[in-house]
């Protein structure tokens, strides 16, 4: 058993996988600073220093704080300023995926194009056949 979990989890495959969710996660930690440090800022002083981390709709009656923090220990918030920024870094993550995505699959084309493409096993032997009968 130890010896199918040895086989298993030093797979290419598997390891391939941990190391995507590693970078995954840091490359989260960077698109999450540029949204929050860098984006909203901008759009918030586009709208006016809108503020879209203290953004909220009290759902308590005794929710009276300026304040998201201040007032989730005072009840039930409805947060959707975070809600926002959350779309915001989906957005940015999609775009940079879709880059991403967008040129592997133009290099995979022009390596298709570069290369000729090997011939069926049926026309090469029928291209051996025509030859052999032509001597």
């Amino acid at each position: 058993m130890l010896k199918e979990f040895k086989e298993f989890a030093f797979k290419g495959n598997v390891l391939d996988l941990a190391i995507g969710v590693i970078i995954a996660g840091a490359f989260g930690l960077i698109v999450k600073s540029l949204v929050d440090d860098i984006i909203m800022p901008i759009v918030g002083a586009v709208t006016g220093g809108v503020d879209f981390s203290n953004m909220f709709a009290p759902l308590a009656s005794g929710v009276t704080a300026a304040t998201l923090d201040a007032a989730k220990e005072q009840g039930a918030v409805l947060a959707y300023g975070s809600f926002i920024t959350a779309i915001v870094n989906f957005l940015i993550v999609a775009f940079i995926l879709f880059l991403v995505v967008r040129s592997a699959n133009s290099m995979k084309k022009k390596e298709e194009e570069a290369a000729p493409a090997a011939p069926p096993a049926d026309v090469a032997l029928l291209t051996e056949i025509r030859d052999l009968l032509k001597k």
